[in-house]
């Protein structure tokens, strides 16, 4: 056997594993709320943060106001310093509705990221008489009358402190084709779930800022969104939080509950992955260990395809082409399960991988020199 040979039957013994465990994570161990929840007794706090979402929050909150089977929902939304008059949408579409409370965020201290802060604030500003909190983004839409509802019995039936419902992101141009299954495919790729929800060990954590449950005793014990207030990706800090303080954690397919479209335009979903990339890798090091690694399993398995074809090399291309389409395979699942679109999509896995690359070199270069903002604050 060759040295190409045998390199080629590695990566495809690596990959068959990975998809395999792509094929278990989605088929028995990823969480499905369901459909038809029974009614909830308890007080729910739903907590909308905005900020210059005035294009945005209407289909939101009217998704919210249309809730069912949760008797004791309380809607808070907190104006953190809008300046695109998102204050008065709100106004417009809760009119009258008791349920609806509007905050006006304060100053952003030193020492906190803008999201943590907005999140802290509703979350003290709550019903106290609540003790399950719903964190949910200007950019989700609940699909469902019982979203709401069938996410809270999913956060009690999983006996968790906190859940993540993911939402199905929507995609509509081609980067959003490339980059945003990305989210979905990697964690159900890399991260064993059923081992996430077991183990008390806090680097095994993944969670969705988007719509996020949680219980409040666990949260205030946890410390809440103050423990993670200088924390890009608050979402999974909040998520290792919890574990540390002896919660427990849980990923769901949120997609028959919520979509979310997260960025209207290239440039925005290029800054707000630019933003945050370099936080889930940590150390530079790290983040260049990993990447090669993606593109060994699964950028170089097409490039060696065509490379060993004009060789006049057929066995080394039909094993790289079956690497290729093991990585497109893992890819079709992860799509499958979680409401998003795979066809053709998939098939440009490997330029998605690159994609990444870059927008996660471009995060460490800006961060380096200071240039990472979002939303006109600095991060990072």
């Amino acid at each position: 056997m060759t040295a190409a040979v045998a390199g080629t039957v590695g990566v495809l013994v690596v990959l068959a594993a990975l998809g395999g465990h792509t094929l278990v994570n989605a088929g028995r161990w990823l969480r499905r709320p369901d459909d038809r929840p029974a009614e909830v007794t308890e007080t729910v706090a739903v907590l909308l943060p905005l900020r210059d979402e005035a294009t945005r929050v209407t289909p939101c909150l009217r998704s919210l106001l249309a809730q069912r089977g949760v008797p004791g929902l309380r809607i808070v939304v907190l104006d953190d310093g809008s300046t695109d008059g998102t204050a008065d949408v709100v106004r417009a579409v809760a009119g009258d509705d008791p349920r609806v409370t509007l905050l006006t965020g304060a100053g952003l201290p030193p020492g906190w990221l803008g999201k943590p802060h907005a999140c802290h604030q509703l979350a003290r500003r709550a019903d106290p008489a609540a003790t399950v909190l719903a964190f949910v983004d200007a950019d989700v839409v609940l699909t469902t009358p019982y979203a709401l509802a069938a996410a809270v019995g999913e956060l009690r039936a999983a006996r968790v402190t906190l859940l993540s419902p993911y939402p199905r992101i929507l995609v509509a141009t081609a980067a959003d084709r490339l980059v945003q299954p990305l989210l979905q495919w990697l964690w159900l790729t890399f991260l064993p779930l059923r081992a996430m929800e077991r183990s008390a060990r806090p680097s095994l954590a993944a969670a969705g800022g988007q719509f996020l449950v949680v219980d409040r005793a666990g949260y205030d014990a946890a410390g809440g969104h103050a423990t993670v207030r200088d924390k890009v990706l608050e979402d999974v800090e909040l998520a290792r939080t919890v574990k540390r303080a002896g919660g427990r954690i849980a990923l769901a397919d949120g997609s028959r509950l919520a979509a979310c479209r997260m960025y209207d335009t290239w440039p925005e979903l290029r800054d707000g992955y630019t933003k945050s990339l370099w936080s889930t890798f940590g150390h530079p090091g790290a983040a260049a260990v990993v990447l090669a690694l993606l593109g060994l399993l699964y950028v170089a398995p097409p490039l060696v395809a065509v490379i060993a074809l004009a060789a006049g090399a057929p066995t080394v291309a039909a094993l790289a082409g079956t690497g290729y389409l093991l990585g497109v395979a893992g890819r079709v699942v992860s799509a499958r399960a979680t409401g998003g679109r795979w066809w053709p999509d998939a098939l440009a896995h490997p330029v998605s991988v690159v994609v990444l690359g870059w927008l996660t070199v471009r995060s460490y270069h800006l961060r380096k020199r200071h240039r990472l903002s979002w939303r006109g604050r600095p991060v990072g």
